[in-house]
């Protein structure tokens, strides 16, 4: 059943999660918090801008992302974790700042700016999967893609049974070259750390 004033469509849902959010606020709050946001004003906002994305809400280490287009979504993850390992590399690995992202296309309801329903659980549920730096997408994704993308690959993790949803889901791991396509030198060299 419909909710009154509610729409339905079709969307590529990305959902990312900041990894050790916790553990880096508990050593260093105050330099967590600044270092999370330079990256998310350098780099994140502008990808999602960039490939045509709609931040939906943000958590304290995580955020929603609606994309019209599956190709754009896996553009948009794919630069955020590429650049976000060339901020890391002159880093300690206990300060990395580093995110899992999950990527879905399916049915979303939209109300009041915000969206829900399959196809953002799945999202956050792939999010979970995906290694730190890594990305996973839905079958559905996979075949939207298929092999548009340069420098993008998948490997199949095949069907897997995920919390809270009732039928297994075919994910694959997006394999990336972290150093290809990576920012230009003076955004690497604009972290504040």
């Amino acid at each position: 059943m419909d909710v009154p004033g509610s729409e339905r469509r079709l969307a590529a849902v990305l959902a990312a999660d900041m990894v050790g959010y916790s553990r880096l606020m508990e050593v260093d709050e105050t330099g967590t918090l600044a270092r999370l946001k330079t990256h998310r004003i350098e780099l994140i906002d502008p990808a999602i801008v960039k490939n045509h994305g709609r931040i939906i809400k943000t958590t304290g280490d995580g955020m929603l992302v609606e994309f019209r287009s599956v190709a754009d979504a896996v553009l948009c993850a794919t630069e955020i974790q590429r650049r976000m390992a060339r901020r890391n590399m002159d880093v300690s690995p206990a300060r990395w700042i580093q995110f899992r992202i999950g990527i879905n296309l399916g049915d979303v309801i939209v109300e009041d700016n915000d969206i829900f329903g399959d196809g953002v659980n799945v999202a956050a549920r792939l999010e979970v999967l995906a290694e730190p730096g890594g990305i996973c997408v839905s079958g559905a994704v996979r075949d939207q893609v298929g092999q548009r993308l340069d420098d993008v690959a998948f490997e199949d993790l095949g069907e897997q049974c995920v919390k809270n949803i009732a039928r297994p889901i075919r994910v694959f791991r997006v394999r990336f070259d972290p150093e290809a396509k990576g920012a230009p030198e003076s955004a690497m060299n604009a972290t504040a750390e």
